[in-house]
């Protein structure tokens, strides 16, 4: 059976379960659940189209330098300024990674550091606990994969199509890839004694108790996965670029789920439980879900795959010296297959051409493109890609409006300016 209609079964199935309670939700109420899913859920809040470029070179709860030419910040977030990539390779530099912290990061000493797995699912009632040695005992693997907030875009529902949302205004560089090294989760689990009766596992986060704006403390990060995808390709990622994890990045181990959003890849892992029901936390029941008049009354199911983008390697409002050629650099993927094809139009989706692809199609990683233009006169341009994937979906011209703004991946319309 393809994974996705594996997947969707399963979202469709936890779905019902939860919304006639018959799953356990970890660490807060179902009655607090559906108080939050009515305040945060719904709440809509107008996002600033392009928030203005951060002058700080640090921003709170954040280890690593964000100077100003790689990095907006956006309040505890810091996100890549995509022309910044403009001069890697495929693999973004551990110094232009975005990060997205629910609190602060954590520095945590690796020495001290342990894995503890424990819950229904496994065979045993004795949780079972690893080292950082004991992960690098394992079958070591090395996986280039992308990770990529579901929010990414968020932005551009106000920009590009005038609509409200919550949350963080990410234009498009709330993502990166990299190549990251670690134990199998299949391997840590068959470790701990998987039970036959296991259904869901939920790795949970290191870092501080996250209290949302109206003081409800909803605990550490943690989402959980179903076993057929835990069992799959997912990371106990301890190696980042072939350095160890960077604090910001989940030092000394982070979970690493390819093609899903990036909520699923928990940093600073610290414990997982493995369980005999379906499970619940606030962040697959009040956030990354998807609300609004255009989704099933109480929300769709819990979010998995990525969605597809393109960017360009570019400023916003680049200047341009017309009548001059330019090679145009940018970059695509998608959650659900390879990229196969990018379409570029220099005159705001006129005309199109085929783009010059410089990588194979990737499962879980993106493509390099490029194409020549020559701006005719001075004046204002919009430059527009759309990808195309191995599923043989499109980019479209608009995206379903949500009311927490996850999953844009409508044709974003890049300004540049030719003098």
């Amino acid at each position: 059976m393809p994974a996705s209609v594996s997947e969707s079964a399963y979202d469709r199935r936890r779905l019902r379960q939860w919304l006639a309670g018959e799953a356990r939700a970890d660490g807060v109420s179902r009655r607090d659940m559906l108080r939050l899913l009515a305040a945060a859920g719904l709440a809509t809040a107008a996002a600033p189209a392009l928030a203005a470029p951060a002058t700080a070179a640090t921003a709170p709860g954040i280890v690593k330098a964000l100077p100003d030419d790689r990095f907006t910040v956006r309040g505890t977030n810091a996100e890549t300024k995509f022309a910044s990539l403009a001069d890697t390779g495929y693999h973004t530099p551990n110094d232009r990674f975005f990060v997205r912290n629910h609190t602060s990061t954590p520095v945590l000493d690796a020495a001290e550091w342990t894995l503890t797995v424990h819950g229904d699912g496994l065979t045993g009632t004795t949780p079972v606990v690893f080292s950082l040695d004991d992960l690098k005992s394992l079958p070591a693997v090395t996986r280039t994969a992308f990770v990529e907030c579901a929010g990414n875009g968020r932005s551009f529902f106000t920009s590009q199509q005038g609509q409200s949302v919550s949350g963080t205004a990410w234009t498009l560089g709330a993502i990166g890839t990299a190549r990251w090294r670690g134990a199998r989760l299949a391997d840590v689990l068959r470790h701990a004694g998987l039970g036959h009766h296991a259904v869901d596992v939920l790795p949970r986060g290191l870092d501080a108790d996250y209290v949302t704006a109206d003081g409800t403390d909803l605990g550490r990060v943690r989402r959980p996965l179903p076993l057929s995808k835990a069992l799959d390709d997912v990371l106990l990622a301890y190696e980042m670029n072939g350095e160890p994890l960077p604090y910001d990045h989940g030092h000394p181990v982070r979970v690493l789920v390819p093609n899903w959003i990036g909520i699923a890849s928990i940093k600073w892992v610290g414990d997982i439980e493995v369980a005999a029901q379906p499970l619940y936390s606030p962040w697959n029941t009040d956030f990354y879900r998807l609300f609004g008049t255009s989704h099933p009354e109480g929300g769709s199911a819990p979010l998995t795959r990525q969605t597809l983008k393109s960017a360009w390697e570019l400023a916003w409002n680049a200047p341009l010296a017309a009548a001059a050629e330019h090679r145009l650099t940018g970059r695509s993927w998608s959650g659900a297959g390879g990229v196969v094809r990018v379409d570029v139009s220099t005159d705001g989706g006129t005309t199109w051409s085929r783009a010059r692809l410089h990588d194979a199609p990737r499962r879980a990683g993106w493509v390099r493109w490029s194409t020549d233009w020559t701006p005719p006169t001075p004046g204002a341009y919009t430059l527009l890609a759309r990808a195309t994937d191995s599923t043989g979906r499109t980019q479209p011209d608009t995206t379903v409006h949500n009311t927490q703004g996850y999953l844009f991946d409508a044709v974003v319309r890049h300004p540049v300016e030719a003098v």
